[in-house]
């Protein structure tokens, strides 16, 4: 497990190597930075302004970094940002806040945005937590969910019903 923030997200960013990274942040985020130094043909698009101008949120984007925002917004606008960039512009998301400071949140909002709790950090009196969304880890695919259970294939053929 990560010991500090930027270097959990910077493992998010190595794993899944995006081409177009959305960073929605009021400071730089120094994972990104970190990141983009070394990956040069990524394309980084960076924004403090919420809700997202239309030439922004119209686009796809493999990742989304949401870190130092949600502490300062209406818990209605962060939601809408969040359920906007999962519904329409990314497949993952990390979003980095102190839930202390951003009133209004518990981590059951988070949950009910289908996000997952990835890592937690306590420093000089103050915490943050990191949230991570994967569309291909949302939900695993049950049992009954295949062919198997569909039909019976082995009478195909044999009778007409």
């Amino acid at each position: 497990m990560s010991d500090s923030p930027t270097s959990a997200l910077l493992a998010i960013l190595d794993q899944y190597q995006p081409a177009r990274l959305l960073c929605i942040s009021r400071e730089p985020v120094p994972a990104v930075s970190a990141f983009c130094a070394e990956h040069t043909g990524c394309e980084v698009t960076t924004t403090d302004q919420v809700p997202l101008p239309a030439e922004l949120a119209n686009r796809r984007y493999d990742l989304a970094i949401v870190a130092d925002q949600l502490e300062t917004l209406a818990m209605r606008t962060g939601v809408e940002l969040l359920a906007g960039l999962r519904n329409l512009s990314v497949s993952r998301m990390a979003v980095l806040v102190d839930l202390h400071q951003a009133e209004g949140w518990q981590e059951n909002d988070f949950f009910g945005l289908a996000m997952q709790r990835h890592a937690r950090f306590e420093k000089d009196q103050r915490s943050l937590t990191l949230f991570t969304y994967d569309l291909a880890e949302y939900k695993s695919v049950p049992d009954w969910l295949n062919s198997k259970y569909w039909a019976n294939p082995e009478m195909f053929d044999k009778y007409w019903w």
